[in-house]
């Protein structure tokens, strides 16, 4: 299935100044599928697995000389006398099994640049945070899961998806413009798990779907065991429950169930966003850029990795979202603002890890809120998420009257494009045509 990581990969093989690279996402967004693609434009490809295969593990352990190490995956593999360095991509998958194959890295890029390489794993983050990487030998991508264009384009909707991305500063006819909304109805329920869109694609089977979706969340909490202290079992399960039913809201340590102190909670909470199964949006005065100087660590929402994924952790029913989805839209405002968060996410530039933020301002008797801020080049904009047609934008405004270098705003809703005053709208399924316009700058 195509992917936008497809084009950083392809950029990353044609680079001239090109080094060992790490994809980096949660378990099952595709990683090893979108490698495997790239592969195929290779004369040889070379794949190991070194947490299926402990065998390859220990070709880490005598010493990291990168002739020797090629010459022992040859070996192992069958491949020895067949792999030109010119013309080969070594994919090491799963390499946070072997920490030592991080540090290895530095060497291919030392000693042996002419040499494609490429690792991948679940949980790389936390091998990266164990021995580290030597700065400025290795580059990173990072994956997350499928977008609703890149869902459309599973779908077979090609055409459509490109319009999308041509122009969305028009309105579409009422046809198209009902059907991208019955489309988004269908991704909702589905999610970007590139295995349910798979599914979903060839079967259009929601039980099966949901199955799929339940049997990540099992591998999510079984892989708890591997990056977590036996003491901290007791509290990731409790948090990863509640990270879903808290979507939207400042997120409050004493809201998990239980007998839980913040100082068990916290640190907790970092394993997880670590492992990609949460995202935090931290808050910020958005009175300038970067963002993140003004961000106030102890105060932040939380995103689950997956619309879909959050649904199933609730039990909510999502059949509705596929039967009858604009009814649904309507008083569906967190599940909605998570959907722009996960496609404002999956649309930013895949070298660098995409930080998210949020304002709000209490005052006596009342709140304003804007869902997510977002830097384009030096400017703050503000953007404003409805679930339904989103006519009151109070929030919008009065962020508007009090950041003067804001030169507009952004509302996503289920309304079609238009213009008013310093208001952009936009239709929910158009956050790609902002996001990726902002990319082609960078």
């Amino acid at each position: 299935m195509k992917r936008f990581i497809d084009s950083s990969l392809l950029e990353w093989k044609n680079g001239h100044y090109r080094k060992p690279l790490i994809v980096r996402g949660a378990r099952q967004v595709g990683k090893t599928f979108a490698v495997r693609e790239l592969g195929k434009t290779y004369r040889n490809f070379v794949e190991i697995n070194l947490e299926d295969n402990s065998n390859f593990r220990s070709i880490f352990d005598y010493d990291l000389d990168p002739q020797r190490i090629l010459r022992d995956i040859g070996l192992k593999t069958g491949t020895q006398g067949k792999i030109d360095p010119k013309t080969t991509l070594l994919f090491i998958d799963e390499i946070q099994a072997a920490p030592q194959a991080l540090i290895a890295l530095r060497y291919f890029y030392e000693k042996m640049p002419e040499l494609h390489v490429i690792a991948a794993g679940s949980l790389v983050d936390f091998a990266i945070q164990e021995v580290g990487l030597p700065v400025g030998r290795v580059s990173f991508l990072y994956m997350y899961p499928m977008s609703f264009l890149e869902f459309l384009w599973a779908m077979g909707r090609e055409t459509v998806a490109q319009e999308i991305l041509k122009d969305a500063s028009y309105p579409f006819g009422d046809g198209i413009h009902i059907m991208l909304l019955r489309l988004l109805g269908n991704y909702i329920a589905i999610g970007g798990m590139p295995e349910a869109v798979k599914s979903w694609r060839e079967h259009e089977n929601l039980t099966e779907c949901l199955q799929i979706h339940s049997d990540i969340l099992a591998s999510y909490k079984q892989d708890f065991n591997k990056y977590a202290k036996n003491f901290q079992l007791k509290y990731l399960n409790p948090l990863f429950e509640s990270a879903p039913i808290n979507l939207g809201k400042k997120f409050k340590f004493s809201a998990v169930p239980g007998e839980f102190r913040k100082r068990d909670l916290a640190p907790c909470l970092d394993l997880l966003e670590t492992a990609g199964i949460v995202h935090k949006v931290l808050h910020s005065s958005g009175q300038g850029v970067p963002l993140g100087a003004q961000a106030d660590l102890d105060c932040f929402k939380v995103l689950f990795l997956d619309i879909a994924l959050a649904q199933n952790v609730l039990g909510l029913p999502v059949q509705d979202w596929i039967v009858n989805p604009l009814e649904q839209f309507v008083n569906k405002g967190a599940i909605i603002e998570a959907f722009v968060g996960q496609e404002i996410l999956a649309y930013s530039h895949a070298r660098t890890k995409q930080n998210l933020y949020y304002w709000q301002k209490e005052t006596r008797g009342a709140q304003a809120e804007i869902d997510y801020l977002w830097q384009h080049q030096a400017q703050v904009i503000p953007i404003e998420v409805k679930s339904g047609p989103g006519t009151t934008l109070k929030s919008l405004h009065m962020f508007l009257e009090t950041h003067h270098q804001s030169p507009y705003g952004i509302r996503f809703s289920t309304q079609n494009y238009s213009v008013h005053e310093k208001i952009q709208s936009y239709p929910l399924y158009a956050v790609a045509k902002i996001v990726r316009e902002n990319v082609q700058d960078v």
